[in-house]
C-alpha cells in the first residue's frame, strides 16, 4: 500500500500536483484541503475528496497521514501554509514530474514541485517549497531560495540567484549572474538584464522596477 499524500489547495495548481504524484506512482493522493471554500468539504475533486480546511489537520495526523505538498501559487500563502504544516508534524514532499530533467548533482529541498518539461542544469540549488513551472529552464549553478516561484516558460541564466519568495512570471527571461531580491516580482515576458531589488515589481525589456510589492517573512 502506497503512503497517503495530502495536497493543501484545491484549484488548478492542485490538479497539476495531483497529476504529477499519480504519474510518479509512489504515493496515493489521500485528499485535498481547501480553507477558502468550506462548503466544498466532502466534494469529489480530481479523483479524490476535499477533506475540509486547516481544522482537519489533527484528524489527518491521527489517521496516520504525514505527507503533504502545498499546491498554491501565491508565494506568501504557500510559505505560511508550509510553515504551519511542518509545525503540526507533516513532512513536506518533493515532486518532480517524470518528464522534467534535473541534473544528478542538483540539490532540491523539501516541498518543492518541478513541473513537466522543466530543465535544471548541473550545480543548481533549489530551496524548500519552490514551484518550478512547466518548460522552465534553470541554468547551471543557479540558486533558487525557499518559497520562490518560476512560472511556466521562464528562463534563468547560469549563476543567477533568486531570493526567498521571489516570483518570475510566465515566459520571463533572467540573464546569467543576475540577483533577484527577496519577494521581488518579475512580470510575464520581462527580460531581466540587471539585479532587481527586494520587494519590487519589475516589468519591461529591459526590466526595471516600477513599484513596491512588499516583503514577507518565512
Amino acid at each position: 500500500m502506497k503512503p497517503g499524500l495530502v495536497i493543501w489547495g484545491a484549484g488548478g495548481a492542485a490538479k497539476v500536483v495531483a497529476d504529477t504524484a499519480r504519474l510518479l506512482d509512489e504515493l496515493e493522493v489521500a485528499g485535498f484541503l481547501d480553507d477558502a471554500n468550506p462548503e466544498r468539504k466532502g466534494d469529489t475533486f480530481c479523483e479524490a475528496s476535499i477533506l475540509g480546511g486547516k481544522d482537519q489537520i489533527p484528524a489527518l495526523l491521527e489517521g496516520d497521514l504525514r505527507l503533504m505538498v502545498i499546491a498554491i501559487g501565491d508565494n506568501r500563502a504557500r510559505a505560511e501554509l508550509a510553515a504551519h504544516a511542518e509545525e503540526q508534524g507533516f513532512q513536506l514532499v518533493t515532486l518532480i514530474h517524470p518528464t522534467a530533467y534535473v541534473a544528478k548533482d542538483v540539490l532540491v529541498d523539501r516541498g518543492t514541485v518541478i513541473k513537466a518539461g522543466a530543465v535544471v542544469e548541473s550545480g543548481a540549488q533549489i530551496g524548500a517549497n519552490v514551484i518550478i513551472g512547466a518548460q522552465v529552464y534553470v541554468g547551471h549553478e543557479v540558486v533558487i531560495k525557499d518559497d520562490a516561484h518560476i512560472s511556466g516558460g521562464g528562463k534563468v541564466g547560469g549563476k543567477s540567484v533568486i531570493e526567498c519568495g521571489a516570483w518570475i512570471g510566465l515566459g520571463a527571461v533572467v540573464k546569467d549572474r543576475v540577483h533577484i531580491g527577496k519577494a521581488a516580482q518579475v512580470a510575464a515576458g520581462a527580460v531581466v538584464l540587471d539585479d532587481i531589488p527586494p520587494g519590487v515589481v519589475a516589468t519591461g525589456n529591459p526590466a526595471v522596477p516600477r513599484w513596491r510589492s512588499g516583503l514577507f517573512n518565512r
